[in-house]
């Protein structure tokens, strides 16, 4: 059938953008649940004419259900949906651009997802999909998975399907950021552990602390039984950030933040701003994972999507044959014409 798919591609292309669009549809309807005609097309910047033709159609044919409250996919849809998964990732040409990844970063794996972050807010969804059942692949009995704060690493935590693993401990990768405490480590680590049975342990320590309070906090009993799991973790999930962005969220001063920059800081990662070269130039003062510990981590994920982050991506690739990337179409192929 993919073959047969490809072969329309070629002399057929408007059947394969139009399975592309009723896929993108779908997908849609799908995260949004239940979601009206209207935002249906807001989401996806599709005119309300188009939605409304398109949305009988899979109404027509068993995939989707319209209510009161909105439009809901039925089993039939969400069998379409993982059915077409693979196929759409081909006719795409994503196979092909992942592999040229992971040759030219050095990673283990790249695993790209269809379309934008910064145009569809489901992307960042598929990504954490995608990334969570990876993840679950690499889980055992014992394993301690650490993972920082953020959007990214948040949408890993909602998508995180059920397991069956025995004691399977969840912890923070560094302190949190104090702002936004929906997405911060510790907040996320609690959440997955709920999700999944397993045991979670908190590091509520705030950035950007003085050298003489980290080190009597490090002295807590608490903290140090915290720390001393962070280094044994066999998974390491995290988000990357814009150094730009990061320093400013993280409330480092302006002139820090110019200092900073102008030491070529373009990434982010738990704590650690990198340049161009993936040198660390600089690192957040908090207590948590310790660099020199990441490159024995056995598994480590990394999730980060947008045009805009293909730089910092690079920058932060982390010098370990095990590392996975996610990331969206539009990061992949920005970073791949870095290469050219």
């Amino acid at each position: 059938m993919k073959n047969v798919l490809l072969l329309q591609q070629k002399i057929v292309p408007e059947i394969i953008e139009l399975l592309i669009k009723r896929y993108k549809i779908l997908k849609c309807i799908y995260y949004n649940q239940p979601v009206g005609r209207r935002a249906l097309s807001q989401e996806l910047d599709l005119g309300e004419r188009v939605v409304r033709t398109e949305v009988n159609f899979l109404k027509d044919q068993g995939l989707i259900e319209i209510y009161s409250t909105g439009m809901t996919v039925t089993k039939d849809g969400e069998y379409i949906l993982e059915s077409l998964e693979e196929m759409i990732h081909e006719i795409s040409g994503l196979t092909e651009v992942e592999n040229k990844l992971k040759k030219i970063l050095g990673v283990h794996k790249v695993i790209v997802v269809p379309g934008n972050i910064d145009e569809d807010i489901t992307v960042l969804k598929e990504m954490g999909r995608l990334a969570a059942n990876y993840i679950k692949t690499l889980l055992t009995n014992n394993s301690i998975i650490a993972l920082t704060g953020g959007s990214s690493v948040s949408q890993v935590v909602e998508n995180f399907p059920k397991l069956s693993k025995s004691n399977v401990l969840v912890v923070p990768a560094r302190g949190g950021m104090g702002r936004n405490v929906e997405t911060q480590a510790s907040t996320l680590a609690a959440k997955l552990a709920n999700k999944i049975g397993a045991n979670y342990k908190l590091l509520h320590v705030p950035d950007n602390l003085s050298q003489e309070a980290l080190e009597t906090m490090l002295n807590e009993p608490g903290i140090k039984d915290v720390v001393e799991s962070i280094s044994r973790a066999d998974i390491l999930i995290f988000g990357i950030g814009r150094a730009d962005e990061m320093s400013r969220r993280r409330g480092l001063e302006e002139d820090k933040i110019d200092a900073l920059l102008s030491k070529g800081a373009v990434a982010e990662a738990f704590g650690y701003y990198f340049n161009k070269e993936g040198e660390i130039v600089y690192n957040t003062p908090t207590i948590g994972l310790d660099f020199n510990d990441v490159s024995s981590i056995k598994h480590i994920i990394a999730v980060a999507g947008g045009k805009n982050k293909a730089e910092a991506i690079v920058a932060t690739k982390i010098n370990n044959p095990n590392m996975v990337i996610v990331t969206d179409e539009a990061a992949a192929k920005e970073i791949l014409s870095f290469y050219k």
